[in-house]
């Protein structure tokens, strides 16, 4: 994929604030630090359209990005950082389900999960509420260059059954260091939206 324009567009926490010119979205979820904006920039390679943070739990609304007037990137806020409070957590779970059982746009989930750990209990969970809406999912398992490459399979397998991933949906090995499966996931992408 040629990236000829990328630009955030807006922040947005109510239905009423997305984007209204009918692009297909393409949605990530994941821990906080597990590398969304990291996987954005290098997608659309830009080095840092998505802040990045060494603060984790910074990114408290749906943040839109627009690449090449064709489709949205839709960063959720991650999940599972202790210092949000219970009311906030609820907050961003409700923000996130709506969207997901509502957004005609919504064309494919990425679920981000590093692929040094087992996907934690909001990791499956995510996962089980993607699979009960019918929403298309890819899952990418960021950081692959922190792994030797002969314990790729070994850590996959885990994230797999972890998951109790269905077998059908893509799966992708991703590094925003070596650019590892951005051709890949580009492919998946470009089959979701139909381009």
């Amino acid at each position: 994929m040629k990236i000829t324009q990328a630009e955030f567009v807006i922040s947005a926490v109510k239905p009423h604030q997305y984007p209204d010119d009918a692009l297909p979205e393409i949605a990530l979820a994941g821990r906080s630090n597990v590398g969304k904006s990291s996987l954005i920039n290098k997608m659309i390679m830009r080095k840092n359209l998505a802040r990045t943070s060494s603060q984790p739990g910074k990114t408290q609304q749906l943040n839109y990005y627009r690449v090449n007037d064709s489709v949205y990137f839709v960063d959720f806020p991650g999940y599972g950082y202790a210092k949000v409070s219970k009311t906030q957590r609820e907050a961003f779970g409700q923000m996130i389900e709506t969207y997901i059982k509502d957004r005609e746009q919504l064309k494919l989930q990425l679920l981000i999960i590093d692929i040094r750990h087992a996907p934690s209990k909001d990791d499956v969970l995510m996962y089980h509420w993607l699979k009960h809406y019918n929403v298309p999912t890819c899952i990418v398992v960021t950081k692959a260059d922190k792994v030797p490459k002969g314990k790729w399979d070994k850590h996959i397998r885990l994230i797999k059954e972890t998951l109790e991933a269905d077998p059908r949906d893509k799966f992708v090995k991703f590094s925003s260091e070596t650019g590892l499966g951005r051709d890949e996931l580009w492919s998946v992408i470009t089959d979701a939206i139909g381009t």
